[in-house]
């Protein structure tokens, strides 16, 4: 699924990730990991010293199970949100946003509500009926993207995130879709 956007910084590109872009995602995900480490559970050091193949076996998605957007523009990656399937017939009703990250001088310009809508595009042709996230208490303004796209929280939890010898909340949100 590829679709362009229009912003003040130009024309961006939202599109499904694929095995060919391991090396720039894996150094948009090293970025993120540096930049927003309280909003990963991922380690910074860990996904360093991975190699090439593993972020090529990252992007190898079965389409209907998961998938990653990628925002680019300029043939530059500027953006990414995953979202994965429950993987038991219990749960394949449900999706779970995760990965989500804009680069900061292409922040404040919608970018992540794109990426938003492309999952829900994604998740209504799957028949999925809620979408799930969990983002970082501290972090306001994705809070707000998230509340502006129908998302709202529906727990905490505690200290879900311990970094630099402090421990950071997680608030878990939802957004149910309509798929009729």
């Amino acid at each position: 699924m590829n679709r362009s956007i229009t912003t003040p910084r130009g024309m961006i590109t939202i599109r499904d990730a694929t095995p060919a872009d391991a090396m720039p995602y894996r150094q948009l995900r090293l970025e993120a990991l540096q930049d927003s480490p309280i909003a990963f559970s991922a380690d910074y050091q860990q996904n360093l010293n991975q190699p090439a193949k593993y972020w090529e076996d990252r992007l190898t998605i079965e389409e209907d199970e998961a998938t990653l957007f990628l925002a680019e523009h300029e043939g530059r990656l500027i953006g990414m949100m995953g979202i994965g399937r429950g993987g038991s017939p219990k749960t394949r009703h449900g999706a779970w946003i995760w990965g989500v990250y804009v680069t900061p001088d292409w922040r404040g310009l919608r970018i992540a509500e794109e990426l938003i809508n492309s999952c829900f595009t994604w998740a209504k042709a799957r028949k999925i009926l809620l979408v799930k996230l969990g983002v970082a208490a501290t972090n306001k303004p994705a809070i707000r993207c998230y509340e502006r796209c129908g998302f709202s929280t529906y727990g905490t939890e505690p200290r879900a995130i311990f970094y630099e010898d402090n421990y950071y909340d997680e608030f878990l949100m939802s957004h149910p879709l309509d798929n009729s």
